[in-house]
């Protein structure tokens, strides 16, 4: 990694520090170590230039292709993926000025993440905030693995993604739920954002900060995700549903914590939850395409993809997301691997690697149904 920084960036971080950090030579202007050629050689020599914080005056200058400084002349020599994350005031980001700058970028082929929206400087808060480093650095690695991950194929596209576990109470402090913790469904949900997509996210239970530019709605129950999901559909061009919704539910909640001893239930009745899957395919509007997640693991009745096979023809759904969660798979990790189903075209399996490659797979599989 070779950290370039700004005249600015500078008076927050010492060339020092940076060097330090990196474990290489940290050049701060064209003039210097001249011979090597660096503000040319370091953006032909590139994998990835990852611009972070993009400010709304370096997002000017790229956008109108300046050269004033060694920075800006990596950008114009580079021809890898450029990764821009910007970090300004709200005013500063919906200025008109920075629209269209973003716009010229997008249009040019840089990859221009949406800002997070939460506490800016001083008392002000809005969209405008540097994403976490942790979402940055996995659309980094993502690029470094798939340099034509993000192409700007849902503009304009509605979508809503479920993601987490439900959790059915059984008394105040107990619940029935499941392992899920919502880092597919965040996945899909920021490689949606990043292709242009408008995206609301149905949070059961996740504990992950939000993907920036992405609407989270945060719910407990299936009975809850289920009333957000549906009245989100409505609008939507795409429907995920990653998330791990609980067959059952109690078919009631102990006003008080459940104590051992002779009042204690010898059972708990359940009552079935709602299909919402199955309900979303039934009501869908003509042109909505809808995607399952089935976490499965095999039994002496047949393997992951032969339930898998089942689930897609009893659901309905246009594309079907198996993946096995035996031994410990998938569930809380970063990684991830599955096999897309669909009932009109060949499985398409995908290795194990990021969560977001195999989101830009997903996204890659229902944009080609988009188009046609």
């Amino acid at each position: 990694m070779i950290v370039v920084p700004t005249a600015a960036a500078l008076r927050f971080v010492g060339a020092a520090t940076w060097a330090a950090l990196s474990h290489n030579r940290v050049d701060e202007d064209v003039w210097t170590h001249a011979q090597d050629v660096p503000h040319v050689r370091l953006g032909q020599s590139a994998d990835l230039v990852l611009v972070a914080p993009a400010t709304a005056d370096l997002l000017a200058r790229a956008a109108h292709g300046q050269a004033d400084d060694l920075l800006t002349n990596i950008l114009l020599t580079a021809r890898c993926p450029v990764l821009f994350a910007p970090a300004m005031h709200t005013e500063m980001w919906e200025h008109p000025a920075t629209v269209d700058n973003v716009a010229v970028l997008r249009r040019r082929g840089a990859i221009v993440l949406d800002p997070a929206e939460g506490r800016l400087t001083g008392t002000d808060t809005g969209p405008g905030r540097l994403p976490e480093p942790a979402e940055i650095a996995e659309f980094a690695e993502l690029l470094l693995t798939r340099p034509d991950a993000l192409p700007r194929d849902l503009e304009g596209r509605r979508v809503v993604i479920s993601a987490g576990g439900t959790r059915e109470a059984v008394d105040p402090v107990r619940f029935l739920g499941n392992a899920s913790s919502g880092r597919q469904g965040y996945a899909l949900a920021a490689v949606a954002a990043a292709r242009g997509a408008e995206v609301v996210v149905a949070a059961a239970n996740v504990e992950l900060p939000a993907p920036a530019g992405v609407e989270v709605r945060r719910v407990v129950s299936a009975i809850e995700l289920a009333e957000v999901v549906e009245k989100a559909a409505q609008a939507a061009d795409v429907i995920v549903m990653t998330a791990a919704v609980a067959d059952f539910r109690p078919t009631a909640t102990a006003e008080h914590k459940i104590k051992k001893g002779a009042a204690e239930p010898t059972e708990i009745p359940l009552a079935r939850n709602p299909d919402i899957l199955r309900e979303l395919v039934q009501s869908r509007r003509p042109g909505q395409i809808i995607v399952g997640f089935a976490a499965e693991t095999g039994d002496e009745t047949g393997d992951v993809l032969a339930h898998g096979r089942v689930k897609l023809q009893r659901k309905g759904c246009d594309l079907l997301v198996v993946n096995d969660v035996s031994q410990g798979r998938a569930f809380g990790r970063s990684d991830n691997a599955a096999v897309i189903l669909s009932a009109d075209a060949a499985d398409v399996t995908l290795a194990h690697g990021p969560k977001t490659l195999l989101a830009a797979a997903v996204w890659d599989a229902v944009s080609a149904r988009l188009s046609s």
